[in-house]
């Protein structure tokens, strides 16, 4: 039984922390804006774009590699900056439609330049590489992934308990007019939580890209989503919230996908009842779940508006 399970559990924790990378990015910037960036997913999906077109180029891949990570947070400035800061004192609702608007134009700049056709994703040394578990062979992303996550999610931790600019960023998750009041400069400390979050998402598309080598305009939009019902799962605003989210859904996704199997091979079945199809559904079922049953998310806080 362990030996059906495994494949199916390994790839889920890999993929789960692909979907965090993501999803840290989603609970920041709604920590600080209390918005939901739909255009987050979009900078995912240009970020893998942005790395085949680099090494098509002829340029070293580690090169590639930098730049890619360093357009990607020039993007995600850009998209702050041009987007949402014009918006600062509009109603939400404004924000949340420039949002979409900033998503479908990525879309349809990708879909411009690529004419809609597949780009392959080029071969990373090393994390591309095979490697047994276990006697189950996957890619050595699989075991890189969950790893680069924790590092990377530590890092970030720290930097929020222990830095000045973390510091602001609490404050303003805390009272926005009040750090205004205080002199902390607002307009930094959103520019900084977008720049991590295209950070992340960078090397979330890196990581993801390796395992499903084609990247189209329409790519980021199903991790996207679902890494934001991670990021609702454990509480958006909460960053270790959205890393637990993002490593549940990532495994109960794919052990929905293996179902069939596990079953056939437990002897419960005797016929493909395919239940793999219910892998996508599977995750947004969750989200109205949690929506009824704790709204706040598993990590959430309750909040109370003041009188």
């Amino acid at each position: 039984m362990f030996n059906t399970v495994f494949p199916y559990l390994l790839t889920g924790i890999s993929v789960g922390g692909q979907y965090a990378l993501i999803a840290i990015g989603y609970t920041m910037v709604y920590g600080i804006l209390r918005l939901i960036n739909f255009a987050h997913g979009d900078v995912f999906m240009v970020a893998g774009i942005v790395m085949v077109y680099l090494n098509a180029s002829g340029m070293p891949l580690w090169l590639s590699i930098l730049l890619t990570l360093l357009i990607t947070v020039v993007i995600g400035f850009t998209i702050e900056r041009v987007a949402y800061k014009p918006l600062r004192t509009a109603p939400r609702m404004s924000i949340m439609i420039s949002a979409i608007g900033v998503s479908y134009t990525l879309q349809n700049l990708v879909l411009y330049i690529t004419g809609g056709l597949n780009q392959f994703y080029p071969k990373i040394p090393f994390i591309s590489d095979s490697v047994t578990i276990f006697g189950v062979s996957t890619k050595m992303v699989t075991v890189v992934t969950p790893i680069l996550t924790v590092i990377l999610v530590v890092a970030l931790v720290l930097l929020i308990n222990h830095t000045k600019i973390g510091m602001a960023m609490r404050a303003v998750s805390k009272d926005f007019e009040t750090s205004q009041l205080m002199g902390i400069k607002i307009n930094n400390v959103i520019s900084t939580t977008f720049i991590i979050g295209s950070f992340l998402a960078a090397v979330g598309s890196m990581l993801y890209f390796t395992n499903y080598n084609t990247v189209v305009q329409t790519s980021g939009a199903m991790p996207g989503l679902k890494a934001f019902v991670a990021a609702v799962f454990g509480g958006i605003g909460s960053i270790p919230g959205a890393v637990v989210g993002a490593f549940v859904i990532g495994i109960c996704e794919n052990i929905i996908k293996g179902l069939d199997i596990i079953l056939f091979k437990a002897g419960i079945t005797t016929q493909n009842l395919g239940l793999a199809t219910f892998s996508d559904a599977f995750t947004f079922a969750l989200l109205i779940i949690i929506l009824i049953v704790k709204p706040t998310g598993l990590f959430g806080e309750k909040t109370t508006d003041k009188v």
